[in-house]
């Protein structure tokens, strides 16, 4: 799979001058507590460890993610198991073209015993929200999530409800179905921190899946299959506070800005990556960085984040695109023609 490679152990590098956040022992086993969930996950998910990093770095940064793959390549199931690992409360929301935003976000509701309006919360009230087939509801639905997403917060009735603490909407979609659904918007394209691609798995890969199947897997029943939790959200709080101390020299900050401004001037892109794309950009490198184990960014994980980070924030010109071009082969061959620091 050509996404976010799973992390490994960091490779020995001098590190420059920076706060100390991965060699404490504290911090170190605050890291290894959050990558077992890969462990946990994999007692159901086969293959998918690169999805399951580019959540768990989405999560460490607050950030939200689109997951694109054909139907059943196990994105919802993917995600029901990362949150049970996680311990975090998980609500799923089956976009279709009749859901409304009361569906999602709540609405006021009549109280006749005491003859007032009250907020009954929608399912948007959680720490992880799948957002299941978001391009199959109205763009009037899909824009109600915008609030969400960027203020973690809803605004109804001319009151304000803060969400929950982690708050992550993880919206899938099918990238070849195109009747009866509604494209995300560009705009909203870009309140994704990251955009994974689920594809097919391996012929190894399918034939350990119909196995676990054939031994009794049940997709159905996650703790069945012996899912436990193992971090919550005060781990995830504690991890955010590391990741924000991870050191990104000068020269990496200078990186990612010629790699998106290089987006900018490809003459095979119609609309390059904005600035808020730049700072996705960054704040991944950050949590890649941490995750590997380093207490400060280098290219290598800007080069490890830029597809995942980038690829729904660039629109390729239309004749380019009928001919097969895609956006990750243009950032592949930006990747190689922009010097990386030393």
């Amino acid at each position: 799979m050509s996404d976010v490679p799973p992390p490994s152990n960091p490779a020995p590098a001098p590190a420059p001058a920076a706060p100390d956040v991965a060699s404490s022992t504290d911090a170190d086993e605050l890291r290894a507590k959050i990558l077992s969930v890969r462990t946990e996950v994999a007692k159901v998910i086969v293959g998918q460890d690169a999805a399951v990093s580019g959540l768990v770095s989405a999560l460490l940064v607050g950030g939200h993610v689109l997951i694109e793959g054909v139907p059943g390549v196990a994105k919802t199931l993917l995600v029901k198991t990362l949150a049970r690992s996680l311990s975090l409360h998980f609500n799923r929301v089956q976009f279709t073209p009749d859901l409304m935003p009361t569906d999602v976000m709540g609405q006021m509701v009549f109280d006749s015993s005491e003859s007032s309006f009250r907020f009954r919360p929608g399912p948007v009230f959680t720490n992880f929200l799948l957002a299941d087939e978001v391009n199959r509801t109205p763009p009037k639905t899909q824009a109600s999530l915008l609030e969400a997403m960027e203020e973690s917060q809803v605004s109804v009735g001319g009151q304000t409800y803060k969400l929950p603490d982690p708050f992550v909407t993880i919206a899938t979609q099918n990238p070849i179905e195109y009747e009866g659904t509604y494209p995300l918007p560009e705009a909203q394209l870009d309140r994704f921190l990251l955009k994974l691609i689920i594809d097919y798995p391996t012929a190894d890969q399918e034939y350990e899946v119909l196995a676990r199947h054939h031994r009794g897997l049940d997709p159905h029943k996650i703790a069945a299959a012996g899912v436990v939790p193992v971090a919550g959200p005060e781990d995830i709080t504690a991890a955010r506070a590391l990741v924000r101390q991870v050191h990104v020299d000068d020269s990496v900050i200078k990186y990612i800005v010629d790699l998106c401004r290089a987006t900018r001037e490809s003459t095979s892109v119609l609309m390059g990556v904005s600035p808020r794309g730049a700072a996705a950009l960054l704040h991944g490198t950050k949590a890649w960085s941490w995750l590997v184990g380093r207490p400060f960014a280098t290219p290598d994980e800007v080069k490890a984040m830029a597809r995942p980070a980038l690829r729904h924030r660039m629109m390729l010109r239309p004749e380019l695109e009928l001919d097969g071009l895609t956006t990750d082969a243009v950032l592949d061959s930006i990747l190689a023609a922009v010097p990386a620091p030393r």
